[in-house]
């Protein structure tokens, strides 16, 4: 028996089509130079708004300073007249405890000038509880 005859496969005359093989890849974006542009741009808006932002920093803190300043006298003038407050009390409570010794002067300085010395916190709260004294000196700062 014989072999049939088989019809190979061929190419189609003339040959195969060219085979794309590079790569093909669509431009996606912007160049170099727009980009490098976009960069540049925002960096100097953002200066511009932190040189804008400062201005207005700087001024705020001018206007906080302006007041403080202002209210500096009524602030010192309340706390000087705590303080009268607190001697006029120790000095009462001086003159109570050391009536009967004799010879004792209330109120005499310790000092030896005519000029006035700001007593020190110890001078003012001796005779009071040391909790008052503990919250002159540390305030707010037990509760930090």
């Amino acid at each position: 028996m014989a072999a049939p005859k088989v019809k190979q496969d061929m190419a189609p005359p003339g040959g195969y089509g060219p085979i794309d093989y590079k790569r093909n890849l669509p431009r996606r974006g912007l160049s170099g130079y727009s980009l490098f542009a976009l960069g540049i741009g925002s960096l100097l808006i953002g200066y511009y708004t932190l040189i804008k932002w400062n201005r207005e920093r700087r001024r705020l803190l001018i206007e906080d300073l302006e007041a403080r300043i202002a209210v500096m006298p009524l602030l010192q003038a309340e706390s000087d007249r705590r303080t009268l407050r607190l001697m006029r009390q120790n000095l009462d409570e001086e003159a109570k405890i050391m009536k009967d010794v004799p010879g004792w002067k209330v109120g005499e300085s310790l000092f030896h000038t005519d000029r006035w010395v700001p007593p020190t916190l110890d001078e003012l709260y001796y005779l009071r509880p040391a909790s008052e004294m503990d919250n002159e000196k540390f305030g707010l700062q037990y509760y930090v």
